[in-house]
């Protein structure tokens, strides 16, 4: 590994960790901020709300586990999400609530992003051997097609991370739009909201950038090889 490359990965790992601290940060301030249903009757209220009562809202364990299933049409809150009375806790849930809209309202990106999802698991699993494997075959035998290969799955996943913006981001103005309009939240509360959610989407955008980044970096390494 060369010094480019972990300077790259440094780098990427620095921006990562101040996103994570800042993120775990706020939802720990507006997790102080007290309201007057849990996650769980906002997720509920989100879902009737859009006309949508084939989704089961539940809790699972874990920190930050939050999340919906489209194939088993559940909203799953971590426990704090779930129980806790918080601006935080309404926030998360409504987002995730927001993805359920998304799937009930066939929204493209969302779409594309699940339909992509079976080959992005298998190529996030193999890539990192198939890059390895393919540096050392370009490096004996001249030969580059294994690189090229672990490149192009490299290539999806980074896809991948690009394609789940539009989709969280969205998914979080609709959230937002739904507090504003029901009034679940004072003005002052949608604003801690919209602020938490803010740093929750930048954890994303830190990790289709450091993908893009690595991605160059393989592709260098390509062409300075052959």
């Amino acid at each position: 590994m060369d010094a480019t490359y972990m300077i790259l990965l440094l780098a990427i790992g620095g921006i990562s960790w101040f996103v994570s601290n800042r993120l775990k940060t706020k939802f720990q301030h507006y997790s102080k901020s007290r309201i007057g249903l849990t996650g769980r009757e906002v997720a509920e209220k989100m879902l009737r709300d859009n006309g949508i009562y084939d989704v089961q809202v539940q809790s699972v364990q874990g920190a930050l586990t939050d999340h919906y299933n489209p194939l088993t049409k559940t909203v799953n809150l971590s426990e704090w999400v779930y129980n806790q009375p918080t601006v935080a806790a309404a926030a998360v849930a409504a987002h995730e609530c927001g993805h359920a809209v998304q799937h009930a309202h066939s929204y493209a990106w969302l779409s594309m992003r699940s339909a992509i999802v079976p080959v992005v698991s298998i190529s996030s699993r193999l890539m990192t051997f198939v890059l390895i494997a393919g540096i050392a075959m370009l490096a004996f035998s001249g030969n580059p097609i294994v690189l090229i290969v672990g490149i192009a799955m490299f290539g999806l996943t980074t896809l991948f991370s690009f394609i789940t913006l539009p989709v969280e981001f969205d998914a979080s103005n609709r959230a937002l739009a739904w507090l504003d309009s029901t009034n679940t939240l004072s003005q002052v509360d949608h604003d801690g909201a919209k602020d938490a959610l803010k740093w929750a989407a930048m954890t994303y955008v830190v990790a289709a950038l450091g993908s893009l980044a690595q991605l160059i970096y393989w592709i260098g390494v390509l062409n300075n090889r052959r």
